[in-house]
């Protein structure tokens, strides 16, 4: 969680395993691109830092951050991968629409992980202003992205340590 104690993107390099040789699918959503996007370079910037190679990263763009559940459920059926990242970014509206998309796709991650045989990195903002947002996709609070793919690496090893 971002906060004036904690920064997304700090970590401890020591704490990251070798990631070379992983395959990751990235999920991000359309809507709120300006935040997105950026999460989407934090993260496959992080990740080939980490030794994730290129042509091992796969991107598929959704509508909105509802259809995430959707975009991960097709990877984990229809690629060869590792771990699932997805992106989103809910911004709190003047309807309860941002209840249920949040809630939607939490529970929708959280299902999925429950079922998957590979984990599924919950990487969606839920704020309540764009400042905010801006501030979790690279801004003072750092990227989720970065954070998302830190997890995706650590969640992997993890994976791989009970094969």
């Amino acid at each position: 969680m971002a906060t004036i104690l904690k920064n997304l993107s700090d970590y401890d390099l020591n704490s990251v395993p070798n990631a070379s040789g992983m395959k990751i699918a990235i999920a991000v959503a359309e809507w709120n691109y300006e935040i997105t996007g950026a999460l989407l370079k934090g993260a496959v910037d992080t990740l080939k830092k980490h030794g994730v190679w290129e042509k091992n990263i796969s991107i598929k763009h959704v509508p909105g951050t509802f259809e995430l559940t959707f975009a991960a459920s097709a990877m984990m059926e229809y690629e060869e991968v590792d771990a699932i990242i997805v992106l989103g970014c809910v911004i709190q509206g003047e309807t309860r629409h941002f209840d249920f998309i949040c809630n939607g796709v939490t529970n929708g991650i959280t299902n999925l992980n429950s079922q998957a045989e590979i984990p599924i990195i919950f990487g969606v903002l839920t704020t309540e202003t764009q400042q905010q947002a801006l501030d979790r996709a690279g801004g003072k609070h750092g990227n989720k992205g970065d954070e998302a793919a830190i997890t995706a690496i650590k969640m992997i090893d993890l994976n791989d340590s009970y094969l």
